[in-house]
């Protein structure tokens, strides 16, 4: 590919992006965004969850069709929306974070998936296969064992299958491959695996592949991208060289907006003192090892850190919604074992977890099922449900928490907006009075509207004696809420900050591992 530029002509555009908006229930996810990137660039698209970074990608892939007005052209030729058929075979290829290999079968099997094996009156060709898988590997750099199970080669060697694959032509029909977009690639490495990767991003670049690379972790963006594009809050804060940038800069330009009222209002109900409520000793879930402390009533601890620290794990771990290799957790006297959320329950323990469609909630029941479904007991007469003193209950806290519509209660959850969803999530657990508060990503998905309702919700909660514990991807929203923030970095704390300490450059130079050039801030 690399022969198509000539000297002294500008690089042809792999993809051009213009004026593109998304709006999901009344909610906009994408604001006209503008993107273009040539052959041969390695463009970082950065932003924290919520910024839009997936709408694009799921555009581009033909799965979601944007708001009229915006066009995207691939090698110049205008991409088809809606259609992931018009996307490949305008020659565009995507690497996500779930890889779909399959760990048992081999790495020539793996290779073939989307398209086959050569074939000749219905046989396989298996040396032309194995030529074929070896060119594919030798394009990317790989130069490993074809009848080798994938499960047993190195995360990094996984990945770069994956991106073999994606780069593989099929059929006449077929255009070469333009543009490959590879969604986090490095988020589960370990650090020993992230230089051989970034090694294979190069070498598809060098052949002239421009590649839209998604990463939280800044190193990658400065040792191995052209340029760099901010997304927040579903616009574009700008597209930068990376030449121009240091580490500093592209902070500031990820974290944005400054603390509000939010902020103000926490600290006027935090006391100090009491004993802790929660006390988590030692520990170890998914990448997290020898995670300690302790929460007392009435504080609200922040959890921050990048996509494959830990942070996404770590209160699911302590509910019992996922498994503890050891460690212990107490609730005032009481010890909760590792997958047992009804201990946690009984114990005075709420958790939200951060996928309210698929973990959260009953999308196909009804707004009352969902609120009361976590404590039925009040509801229960002579082994009869009775139905008008849930329907008042629910009706009260529609009140309260200003869902709308607010004569829905009998309409499937599926068909309130985000920010309500989310709001009778909130009251299904804070109904049962919770001791321990536990919220995974409270806000995501929702408007503005609806995020500072929420944050009242938890404040309430904090001034009524809960210990509320959040995880949360928002840096903005850790500082304006809480008192005391774990930083989780590699599956450890690497930072406890408190008072004048939370801000979000400390939390976000800690969650990346850039505290010791910034000392200070």
């Amino acid at each position: 590919m690399t022969g198509e530029e000539h000297s002294g002509e500008a690089p042809r555009c792999a993809l051009s992006v213009q004026g593109l908006s998304k709006t999901f229930a009344g909610s906009l996810a994408l604001d006209r965004v503008d993107l273009e990137i040539a052959a041969g660039e390695v463009h970082a698209l950065l932003g924290e969850n919520g910024s839009g970074k997936s709408t694009l990608i799921k555009i581009l892939s033909g799965y979601h069709v944007p708001d009229p007005g915006g066009r995207v052209l691939i090698d110049s030729h205008p991409l088809e929306f809606g259609s992931p058929e018009t996307s490949y075979h305008l020659g565009c290829r995507f690497v996500h974070q779930d890889l779909a290999l399959i760990p048992t079968s081999s790495v020539l099997d793996n290779l073939s998936l989307n398209g086959g094996f050569p074939t000749r009156w219905g046989t396989i060709r298996s040396r032309s296969a194995k030529q074929l898988a070896s060119s594919d590997l030798a394009r990317v750099g790989l130069d490993v064992d074809l009848a080798m199970p994938v499960g047993m080669l190195s995360p990094a060697q996984r990945t770069g299958v994956a991106v073999a694959r994606a780069l593989r032509q099929f059929g006449r029909d077929t255009r070469e491959v333009r543009l490959l977009v590879l969604d986090e690639p490095t988020a589960t490495l370990p650090e020993n695996e992230v230089d051989h990767l970034l090694d294979i991003v190069g070498r598809v670049a060098a052949r002239g592949v421009g590649i839209l690379y998604v990463t939280h972790r800044l190193d990658e963006v400065f040792g191995l991208a052209d340029n760099a594009t901010v997304l927040r809050d579903g616009r574009k804060v700008g597209t930068f060289p990376v030449s121009s940038l240091d580490r500093r800069k592209l902070v500031s330009l990820l974290i944005g907006t400054e603390l509000d009222e939010v902020r103000a209002a926490s600290q006027a109900l935090h006391s100090e003192g009491g004993d802790a409520v929660l006390r988590v000793h030692n520990l170890e879930a998914g990448p997290l090892r020898n995670v300690s402390f302790e929460v007392r009533p009435g504080d609200i601890v922040g959890v921050a850190g990048i996509t494959g620290s830990g942070r996404e794990v770590i209160l699911g771990a302590i509910f019992g919604a996922t498994e503890r290799r050891g460690g212990t957790v107490r609730v005032g006297d009481v010890q909760v074992r590792s997958y047992r959320p009804r201990e946690a329950m009984d114990a005075g323990v709420g958790y939200l977890p951060p996928e309210r469609k698929t973990q959260g909630g009953l999308m196909e029941f009804s707004a009352r099922e969902n609120l009361t479904v976590t404590d039925l007991a009040p509801f229960w007469q002579r082994g009869l449900l009775r139905r008008r003193g849930e329907t008042a209950e629910t009706k009260s806290w529609f009140g309260r928490l200003a869902v709308r519509p607010a004569e829905g209660i009998e309409a499937p959850l599926m068909t309130f907006s985000g920010g309500n969803q989310q709001k009778i999530l909130f009251g299904k657990w804070l109904r049962r009075s919770p001791k321990v508060f536990l919220l995974d990503e409270p806000t995501q998905g929702v408007d503005i509207g609806a995020k500072a309702a929420l944050h009242r919700q938890l404040l309430d909660a904090a001034a009524n004696g809960a210990a509320v514990i959040i995880s949360s991807s928002d840096v903005d929203e850790l500082v304006a809420l809480s008192h005391r923030v774990l930083v989780i970095r590699g599956g450890r704390i690497v930072a406890r900050l408190q008072g004048d300490e939370i801000n979000v450059a400390a939390i976000s130079h800690h969650a990346l591992g850039a505290d010791e050039e910034v000392a200070g801030v």
